[in-house]
């Protein structure tokens, strides 16, 4: 073998069965390593990061700050400007869901896509809310309980990760949707009766993010409860 993928190096399998036959190199079993095959291997996992779930996130955080800049932009009353804001919002929802399907669904899990995407995740979401609260739109409390609830959970995971992960639940699917739906509402200039059905969104999406953290945190003390339990009778078990 040469240390490096056949595809990587550009051989083909025969290459590589040729490569590998006694007399190949002198040496029976087998060629030596090629000089610059781990630093070819390195290219070819550092190309990895390069794959669409990963740009897609990026996508998201490189929309966060023209998303600030249009929804402020001439006092963040402008109807047109607004629209624009709602586009890059809807943009960056749309990418949240295909990124981690994309993820899954064809292996491309990175340890950059595990840390950057929970975090475009809440920057978006935290830069619609600020700017909604600040130009008075959405009342603080509801941007504190959003964020509040969204920091505490990821929090909550990580203390948690050495007993187990918390998975994904339905309910906070419905939640994230009901979220976007509502912040979404919120950026564009509604009037009228939308501009009162927005408000109903916001109070079962408010909801919504209140019932699941609870649920979440019952998750965290059963999954700790069971962990320790675990431990302790493998523990135990050990001693006799």
């Amino acid at each position: 073998m040469t240390g490096v993928p056949a595809s990587a190096a550009g051989g083909s399998p025969s290459a590589k069965g040729a490569a590998g036959a006694p007399g190949a190199s002198g040496a029976p079993g087998g060629a030596k390593p090629a000089r610059g095959g781990k630093l070819g291997a390195a290219a070819v996992n550092q190309a990895s990061l390069w794959n669409i779930a990963n740009i897609l996130t990026m996508i998201r955080l490189v929309l966060v700050p023209g998303f600030v800049a249009l929804m402020l932009a001439d006092g963040g009353y402008d109807p047109a400007m607004r629209a624009w804001a709602w586009a890059a919002f809807a943009v960056a929802m749309i990418t949240d869901i295909f990124d981690g399907h994309l993820a899954r669904t064809y292996n491309l899990v990175t340890d950059f896509g595990k840390i950057a995407d929970p975090i475009a995740d809440k920057a978006i979401m935290g830069a619609a809310l600020i700017c909604l609260s600040y130009l008075g739109d959405l009342p603080w409390w509801v941007t504190g309980v959003i964020l509040g609830r969204e920091l505490g959970i990821t929090l909550l995971r990580f203390l948690v990760i050495r007993y187990g992960v918390i998975p994904a639940s339905r309910g906070g699917k419905m939640k994230t949707l009901a979220q976007g739906t509502a912040v979404g509402m919120y950026v564009l200039a509604l009037t009228g009766p939308l501009a009162t059905l927005r408000f109903w969104v916001m109070a079962v999406a408010v909801v919504l993010t209140v019932v699941t953290g609870l649920d979440y945190v019952r998750q965290a003390i059963v999954l700790r409860r069971r962990g320790i339990a675990e431990r302790q009778a493998a523990a135990e078990e050990a001693e006799r």
